[in-house]
């Protein structure tokens, strides 16, 4: 059987990190979030129910000791950021002990907290001084009337007064998450990011999101590309910023302004496969995921006397059968999970909640230790080594998306077939693409001069590729015919490569991306060049047609220069 390592092995080339916090697609869990009480002092519409929630009874609540003893556990097996959250975790009286306390822990590089700001200003000293690295602040609008509507509390002005105390004290960015609903903010995007014109701030739009009791609607979510394309309206020109890894928010910054912002595309574009966050809720059940609906109480194994050891076994076991990628959407508001409230994230465990592991406060922990983390595949294999040999080419594989690729175009039987979209939410979706005509120099220059006997080739060959995308449908057996919102060809003649440069952009709002539209466009355009200067010569090369980038569908696509 397969003894289960807890702790870091001695030898990093083997197993850079803890296993413990490694889930089975290979993602290393190194940020903790700790939700330090169920109470908040705002009752944010898209938070919590407006007739408020259940609270547990404070004794089922972890204690400042519990709080710290697995926040110790967790930075030992190495998590190296720990982010504080609620309810309203600056109500909690000893918020200022915990801080200070994480401090002292080796390893912990980074502390954060999400607050609503209304205690921000009178407290940010003291925070300061206890250890805290990083502010996020909740604002969902900057007009006083409609703040109060959204929170159903007064309050705007102090929490202002907290974003510019944040910014006086050095944090910097400071950053202000915006839940966008349509019909009740999606019409201050551009406010927001005005404001970081002139502060440090790093406003961060957030997809609408289910949980029990906020009603959600599909109707009341603006996706990210529909936020992004309004605000382009007013600044074309955006400059999108290179994150890490694991960042969830797509940034981007407006030239010559301070600060930046950025989108968290929770709903329309998921970021399940770098999820590096692992959660413990306020009764500290720990969820692997947000929208998960599957749960194991580490207080109710505390309170049973474990040893440190059963615990790290409890906390690989849930990480191991943490799933690839959240249910989606509308799975996701159909499933029943716990109100935001109650799960911490500014962003009750419910009747029929599934729970991996509940004991009563006074039961002894009986633990099996075999197959407890690795062997969570679904292999019917009898031999272990079989699993084990298996697991490790799963995670293998997962690291590599190449090997989970497969063609879209074909059954099972391997024949052509057209996918089915019908299924698929219609959203704002952009494709660009580009193909470069080396002409030769003579052909070249009655080109720019536009004097070739067939006339203005770059007006013809811009026709022939806007008209092109529009009849992609019939020129590829396979593709969708989509309503085109615009196509635009454009050129640029490079003079010391004798070349025209042609860039198609085409823009849909549909269930499928406009990529072959544009790659069309942009080979049709080329061939009208080659077709308008071959009485000139024959020796053009058309090359490097390629796909620049896609936006608005499951994933993103930048062709890096």
């Amino acid at each position: 059987p397969c003894v289960f390592t807890t702790g870091r092995r001695p030898d990093n080339s083997l197993l850079p990190f803890s296993a413990i916090l490694t889930d089975g697609f290979g993602r290393r869990h190194s940020y903790l979030r700790i939700s330090l009480t169920e109470k908040c002092n705002l009752r944010c519409q898209y938070c919590m129910p407006e007739e408020g929630v259940k609270l547990t009874s404070r004794a089922q609540l972890l204690s400042t000791l519990e709080v710290l003893t697995l926040a110790r556990l967790f930075v030992q097996e190495g998590v190296e950021k720990i982010r504080l959250t609620g309810g309203e975790p600056l109500i909690r009286p000893d918020v200022l002990d915990i801080i200070s306390e994480l401090r002292k822990l080796e390893g912990l590089k980074t502390i954060a907290v999400t607050t609503n700001g209304m205690n921000l200003a009178r407290l940010l000293p003291k925070l300061k001084d206890a250890g805290l690295d990083l502010i996020n602040i909740s604002l969902d609008s900057l007009v006083p009337a409609k703040f109060e509507f959204i929170v159903r509390r007064k309050g705007f002005h102090k929490v202002m007064e907290g974003i510019d105390r944040a910014i006086e004290m050095g944090y910097n960015p400071v950053k202000v998450n915006c839940v966008v609903m349509r019909g009740l903010n999606e019409d201050e995007l551009l406010d927001f990011v005005a404001l970081t014109e002139k502060k440090p701030l790093e406003v961060r739009f957030i997809e609408y999101m289910p949980f029990d009791g906020n009603k959600w609607n599909f109707k009341k979510m603006v996706s990210y590309q529909e936020m992004l394309d309004h605000i382009r309206q007013q600044w074309p020109n955006l400059e999108k910023l290179q994150t890490g890894h694991s960042d969830t928010a797509k940034t981007f910054k407006v030239h010559g302004f301070k600060g930046q912002f950025g989108f968290i595309t929770s709903m329309s574009d998921h970021f399940c496969g770098s999820c590096n966050r692992l959660r413990i809720t306020a009764d500290g059940s720990l969820k692997v995921c947000l929208f998960g609906n599957s749960e194991v109480s580490l207080r109710d194994v505390l309170r049973s006397g474990a040893s440190d050891e059963e615990l790290l076994q409890i906390i690989g076991g849930a990480v191991g059968k943490k799933k690839k990628q959240h249910a989606g959407m509308f799975s996701i508001s159909q499933m029943k999970n716990r109100p935001m409230i109650l799960i911490g994230g500014h962003l009750l465990r419910t009747p029929g909640t599934p729970i991996f592991c509940t004991l009563p406060v006074n039961a002894k922990l009986s633990l099996k230790y075999d197959n407890v983390r690795l062997f969570h595949s679904q292999s019917s294999s009898k031999d272990p080594s079989v699993k084990l040999d298996q697991t490790k080419s799963d995670m293998k594989g997962h690291h590599d998306e190449t090997t989970e690729a497969k063609l879209t175009h074909t059954d099972a039987q391997g024949r052509a077939t057209m996918v089915d979209v019908g299924g698929k939410i219609p959203t704002r979706r952009t494709a660009t693409a580009h193909a470069t005509v080396i002409l030769g120099h003579t052909a070249f220059q009655l080109l720019r001069d536009n004097q070739l006997a067939k006339g203005d080739a770059l007006a013809v060959a811009q026709l022939a590729g806007i008209m092109a995308s529009k009849q992609t449908s019939a020129l590829i057996p396979l593709c969708h015919l989509l309503p085109l919102d615009h196509t635009s060809v454009t050129f640029e003649l490079n003079e010391l490569h004798n070349a025209a440069v042609i860039t198609a952009v085409c823009h849909t709002t549909g269930r499928t991306g406009v990529e072959m539209e544009a790659l069309t466009a942009v080979s049709v355009a080329a061939l009208t060049v080659y077709d308008m200067c071959k009485a000139v010569s024959h020796d053009i090369i058309i090359t490097d047609v390629k796909l620049l980038r896609k936006t608005g569908g499951k994933r993103d696509f930048n062709r890096h220069p």
